[in-house]
């Protein structure tokens, strides 16, 4: 059994020569092998091996007497031990977890705290094919996909698992055979745990009326289900780089995820749900509580119209937008800028003389996005720095038809949600300059042009000081003269 798990910890690469390594040690047959076997392969790689026990205080005298027995192997085999104590229950409570779910995390942490400290390149736990099987089974009856399917990975990040290719029965003879002792841990044969009652009434029957090598057989299918996953993982990734787009809130912290919605529409249909559940992840930055029923929904948004929107998890909504459909966390805040670059700055407006103008005015007018010209002389009103109001319009053809700004903002798909933060350069309701898109017509600067409007966009501030949020109006104008 010693050559088929080096074998298998050669093949996944969990070893290098040197390497510090810390083994979980309970004093149960699956720790207690797992130790000898690291103490075998410490010939071979020249291993520095230290041990962690964590106490969960709930087994009162039987887990002291675990944690002599650890303590007294680790003696033996002149293996560093540091034990750690954790009320399990206490914990439980705190952090609204099951027993189970808390004594799990509590080894994570001892492992992850005691890897920091001995500065260790590998983290050994010592779960096996039966454990393997036990989990499939226990995701399936949760409801899992691919990844969940695939059961236990023999390496995940510094954590390293050797004995995964053997079960618990080869353990066990191996002890045997080396007459080496072990403790037993009644409440494993207990049914408090959903775990428990597969390990101790699924599995045997299975093995028992339906096929006795049942545990080979489910390992074998979760290897195929790993490596399914991870090619699915590979063209997700590459998916949601041509067919997505990351943005940071002005906080730093919120972000914005776009899908773009034809790209979208030529993805399989199989690889979908993953692609949308790397969005959710990547938005949310977690991915628990994210089932297929959000995946659903956020798929059929895209055949929704735009401007429709969805409430997710965490506080995530989606937006049917022009582009195919917007993500954006609780927390987000766009910046407080326009979309379009170079859209926000200081606001500067000057009057100029044609005079002072060197050469055809018509050609020193600025060709720049961000500095336009106006005839100064057919403003009616006071020019205002705003954003949009209700009765807005621009001239759009040198017969002075109008159109509404909310149907220019519609045909040119300027998403409902960027709309309000818009800056426009305005005479009343009629607006000369949409900042960033186009300019209304009527205020052409011709070589009969007394005098001229110049608009310079360098930097956006309010009257109130701040930078431009989109909400309050820039008190940078130029006032009519009567």
């Amino acid at each position: 059994m010693y050559e088929k798990i080096r074998d298998y910890a050669r093949a996944h690469g969990m070893l290098d020569k040197g390497d510090v390594v810390i083994a979980g040690i309970s004093g149960g047959a699956d720790s207690v092998c797992l130790l000898c076997v690291l103490l075998e392969l410490k010939k071979e790689y020249d291993l520095e091996i230290r041990a962690v026990h964590v106490n969960h205080g709930i087994r009162g005298e039987a887990a002291a007497a675990d944690e002599a027995y650890v303590e007294a192997l680790c003696r033996k085999e002149e293996v560093p031990l540091e034990t750690v104590h954790v009320d399990v229950r206490r914990m439980a409570r705190e952090e609204g977890l099951t027993q189970e779910e808390a004594g799990r995390a509590a080894r994570r942490r001892a492992f992850e705290e005691a890897a920091g400290r001995w500065r260790a390149d590998r983290i050994a736990l010592a779960h096996h094919k039966n454990d393997n099987a036990e989990t499939v089974l226990l995701n399936l009856a949760r409801g899992t996909g691919l990844r969940g399917m695939g059961g236990i990975r023999p390496c995940s990040g510094k954590y390293i698992r050797p004995l995964l290719e053997v079960s618990r029965e080869e353990i066990e003879e191996f002890l045997a055979e080396k007459n080496i002792s072990y403790c037993m841990d009644a409440t494993n044969y207990e049914d408090t745990y959903t775990r428990n009652r597969i390990r101790n009434h699924i599995i045997p029957y299975m093995e028992e009326q339906v096929n006795p090598r049942f545990v080979d057989h489910v390992c074998g299918t979760a290897e195929q289900m790993a490596q399914l996953w991870e090619y699915v993982e590979r063209q997700t990734g590459e998916a949601a780089a041509r067919l997505t787009t990351l943005r940071t809130g002005a906080d730093g912290r919120g972000r914005e995820v776009v899908i773009d919605g034809p790209g979208f529409a030529g993805t399989d249909r199989a690889l979908r749900p993953y692609l949308l559940k790397r969005v959710l992840g990547q938005v949310s930055g977690r991915e628990k509580d994210l089932e297929t029923v959000h995946f659903k929904d956020l798929e059929e948004l895209f055949d929704r119209q735009v401007g429709r929107r969805l409430s997710l998890p965490y506080g995530m909504k989606a937006f049917r937008c022009y582009e195919g459909v917007r993500v954006v966390s609780a927390n987000w805040q766009a910046p407080g800028e326009n979309q379009r670059e170079g859209a926000s700055g200081k606001i500067k407006m000057r009057i100029l003389d044609p005079a002072d103008i060197e050469g055809p005015i018509e050609e020193a007018i600025p060709k720049t996005p961000y500095t336009k010209w106006f005839d100064y002389d057919i403003i009616k009103n006071s020019v205002i720095i705003r954003t949009r109001r209700p009765g807005d319009y621009l001239v759009i053809d040198r017969d002075g038809a109008r159109q509404k700004l909310n149907r220019y903002f519609i045909n040119e798909k300027i998403p409902s949600q960027e709309r309000d933060s818009i800056l426009l350069a305005a005479d009343g309701s009629r607006i000369l300059w949409v900042i960033g898109y186009r300019g209304g017509l009527g205020y052409e600067v011709t070589g009969q042009t007394r005098k001229i409007l110049e608009i310079r966009i360098d930097e956006v501030t309010t009257d109130k000081g701040g930078k431009y949020d989109g909400r309050d109006d820039q008190r940078a104008c130029v006032r009519r003269r009567s």
